[in-house]
């Protein structure tokens, strides 16, 4: 049976939609992926400067020349929900000090140089865990640490996926799911900023790229 509609039939806009959240075709407009980074500039970003920059393509925080006294974030201009962001990382440093992070649905505190929301998170024994960044300053859940040094490279680019969807929060580092956490407290902002880390300590640097972002329609 032939199961292909005439080619004069024209689909209706709604169907089209529905089909794709049902069966993942005509794909709408707000499922597109979006680049937040050209690779030349830091246009659509904000933050201190003097501790960013970009080389051969990539955001790099920090420095290998100096130690920083304090957090220092490079945050979006927009504020995002529901959406699935996808980067990567790499963290140059000594292995036993190194640290940042991607800040997602987050804000900047005022007048102080930290941030608050969750954090997916990168160095040591932190990699790929959601850390609740100035807030609750814990780390929510976290990877099989066995499991995680099978496709973690600490030497090299690793690619972070951050997908956030209501209360849920979900992490994988190179294919590898590290985190599933559904937030209890409703009482908690669900909506912010995304911010790249380069955490206070020892000379370090943090190189972000190739970050893209999906933003997914909320149901209702």
């Amino acid at each position: 049976m032939n199961n292909r509609l005439p080619s004069n039939v024209v689909v209706p806009a709604a169907i089209c939609v529905l089909a794709a959240l049902s069966f993942g075709g005509c794909t709408p407009h707000e499922a597109r992926t979006i680049s937040l980074f050209d690779g030349r500039t830091f246009d659509g970003w904000e933050g201190n400067l003097d501790h960013f920059r970009i080389q051969d393509g990539a955001i790099v925080g920090g420095s290998l020349q100096k130690a920083l006294p304090q957090n220092e974030f490079l945050c979006t201009e927009k504020v995002y929900r529901d959406f699935e962001l996808r980067l990567k990382v790499k963290l140059v440093g000594d292995p036993a000090t190194a640290n940042a992070g991607i800040q997602v649905r987050s804000r900047r505190i005022p007048n102080n140089n930290d941030m608050i929301g969750y954090q997916a998170d990168m160095g040591q024994h932190f990699w790929a865990c959601l850390y609740d960044e100035g807030r609750r300053h814990r780390i929510l859940a976290g990877p099989d640490p066995k499991q995680l040094r099978q496709v973690l490279k600490p030497d090299d680019w690793n690619e972070y996926v951050i997908r956030c969807v209501g209360p849920r929060v979900q992490l994988w580092m190179n294919g590898y799911k590290t985190v599933d956490y559904t937030e209890p407290d409703e009482s908690l902002e669900q909506a912010g900023v995304i911010g790249l880390q380069i955490h206070s300590g020892p000379p370090t640097e943090a190189w972000y790229k190739d970050i893209r972002i999906r933003a997914i329609p909320q149901v209702r």
